[in-house]
């Protein structure tokens, strides 16, 4: 389940090639915007009840949850939330990961930290911390990019994610 970053929308997986690509590799994929963003309305509805429905909806048994920057938040908080919906994370320049430093460790399932070198949002230290608190987390840095460091590697992170969603159990 691919979430998005606060400046972009599911249809940005679809122009970087993420979709085709892990499609490509035998992977079920569904990129998903969250409440206000792309075509999905602003409303009542929180981004973990639309992560929640969505995964009952398309019937998702323990999905591997992308998300980068905000969407990291959300995957973030998600797991930690509800540990028994997610088989995964792969989190991209997260926000949040500070604030829920303290429940890190209560991560269970197996992380891939993606992080820009040069992350300004959210620096690179962070991505060092989940693997320092999370059993199983493996940290990929690109040196030299920027936050949104997968919008200017795609090739490259298209083939560490599908890699990874391979690992997996």
């Amino acid at each position: 389940m691919l979430l998005h970053g606060l400046k972009f929308q599911a249809e940005t997986w679809r122009k970087l090639g993420t979709l085709a690509h892990l499609a490509g590799a035998g992977i079920r994929v569904v990129a998903v915007d969250l409440p206000g963003f792309g075509r999905s309305p602003a409303g009542s509805a929180t981004p973990f009840q639309v992560v929640n429905s969505v995964i009952r909806q398309f019937a998702l048994s323990r999905p591997v949850i992308v998300g980068p920057s905000m969407g990291g938040r959300v995957a973030l908080e998600f797991a930690l939330a509800y540990p028994e919906l997610i088989g995964g994370l792969v989190l991209v320049g997260a926000v949040g990961v500070v604030e829920n430093r303290s429940r890190l460790g209560e991560i269970k399932v197996p992380v891939l930290a993606v992080w820009g070198g040069n992350d300004a949002v959210a620096p690179p230290a962070h991505g060092r911390l989940l693997t320092a608190e999370i059993a199983d987390c493996r940290l990929l840095e690109i040196p030299g990019a920027p936050h949104p460091c997968y919008l200017d590697h795609a090739l490259p992170f298209n083939r560490e994610v599908a890699a990874f969603v391979a690992s997996l159990p």
